[in-house]
């Protein structure tokens, strides 16, 4: 296999198997620094199967330099058809493969042919036993809750007692949480008595990350023995009746990136994990739900504890007004760019799911408004609830029951 390096660019040479209709691919691409191989011609953007080089520019992400050393990929190719990739060596961590179809670990599939299709990753279940045994084996915190907060409500993590602390860069196989308000560690440790672990700072599709990595921690949780998952995002306001700063128990959502494919249960089911087809309609706990409405009271807020359906859109960029207006009409009451992935691999793992939305902005539902939503915004609002989120999840500690088996 012709193999060259040419304006730090990786160059990899692609043959054809003339005997029959399918093409034989093989590629090999130097991947010791932070170059990234394509997966196959027809989603590159440019070159042919018929011997062509095509090349494939270094990845958008720094990991240290620790991506394995050589990547060969041999497969068969048919367009419209499903394809399984083996053989894609890997030490350590990083994508074994970017671009339109992002392969992770040693497999893939979806549809190959050019804009026929989208490619979903697949990691190997070993990578997250060898991540789940590392944490393991460097903390003696046996979690039973994990806790995911959203943009700029980290400060949760500050409640936790007996605090153990890993960086993501130094969790095998996790990937960095790039986004302002995500700092990129885990904790472990008690909320109010119970077994945790909090992560502060999620990954989001809009990051670049193929949704096997967005869910990749979910899990992981789940061979640390985590039983329950409590999920937080930053979301806005669809319903009229929510103000800023109040906080929605999510109910529902509408996984709006699935409606074109992407799913991250796509590909080779895990059968250790769970069924192929998990059903979705009880996605969220309702004794959980029916118990934060019980602390909520408890605790005597002003503000009642809104409960409704989260819809999820890819991102970053965040919505026009006829699509505020066609989310509101759809049944939406919040909009957010995260969550609905982890929660669907929770209730795949067979984990009990209960989330809650701080509402950091209303959506803009008018052209003749001044008002847009950003970033920052939404970094202040939870500055100014994260005492109120934080008192509130620590209190559902301690009232949260174990689940039945």
């Amino acid at each position: 296999m012709h193999k060259k390096k040419e304006g730090g660019r990786r160059m990899m040479r692609i043959g054809e198997d003339t005997g029959s209709n399918r093409s034989s691919v093989e590629r090999s691409a130097d991947l010791s620094g932070k170059g990234q191989a394509h997966r196959d011609d027809v989603e590159l953007d440019h070159g042919e199967r018929d011997g062509e080089l095509v090349s494939c520019a270094p990845g958008p992400w720094d990991f240290g330099g620790r991506w394995g050393v050589e990547m060969v990929v041999t497969e068969t190719w048919d367009p419209g058809t499903r394809s399984r990739v083996s053989g894609a060596g890997r030490q350590n961590r990083g994508t074994a493969c970017a671009g339109k179809g992002r392969m992770q670990g040693s497999s893939w599939s979806g549809a190959t042919g050019a804009g026929r299709g989208l490619v979903s990753a697949v990691l190997e279940y070993e990578e997250y036993k060898n991540t789940a045994e590392w944490l393991l084996s460097h903390t003696k915190h046996r979690p039973q809750v994990a806790v995911i907060c959203g943009s700029g409500l980290g400060d949760l993590a500050n409640k936790v007692t007996q605090a153990q602390i890993f960086d993501y860069s130094d969790i095998p196989n996790f990937p960095p949480s790039t986004v302002p308000g995500h700092a990129g560690q885990l904790v472990f440790g008690y909320l109010n008595g119970r077994a945790c672990v909090v992560m502060k700072g999620r990954f989001h599709l809009y990051e670049g990350y193929p949704l096997c990595l967005v869910t990749f921690p979910v899990r992981v949780f789940k061979l640390l023995g985590v039983d329950t998952l409590v999920v937080t995002n930053a979301a806005g306001g669809l319903n009229p009746k929510f103000e800023v700063g109040d906080i929605m128990l999510i109910r529902d959502h509408i996984n709006l990136p699935g409606f074109s494919g992407q799913n991250p249960l796509i590909g080779s089911n895990e059968e250790r994990f769970g069924v192929r087809f998990p059903p979705m309609s009880d996605a969220y706990d309702r004794h959980l739900r029916q118990m934060a409405h019980s602390t909520w009271k408890q605790m005597g807020e002003e503000r009642e504890l809104q409960e409704g359906t989260y819809v999820m859109l890819a991102g970053p960029n965040f919505e026009t007004v006829a699509e505020s207006r066609l989310l509101q009409k759809l049944g939406a009451d919040a909009v957010g760019m995260s969550t609905v992935p982890e929660v669907i691999v929770a209730r795949h793992c067979g984990l009990r799911v209960f989330g809650f939305s701080l509402i950091t902005n209303k959506v803009v539902m008018n052209y003749e408004t001044l008002e847009k939503a950003n970033h920052e915004e939404v970094l202040e609002a939870g500055k100014q609830a994260a005492q109120k989120l934080g008192q509130f999840v620590f209190t559902l500690m301690s009232n949260m029951s174990l689940p039945s088996n």
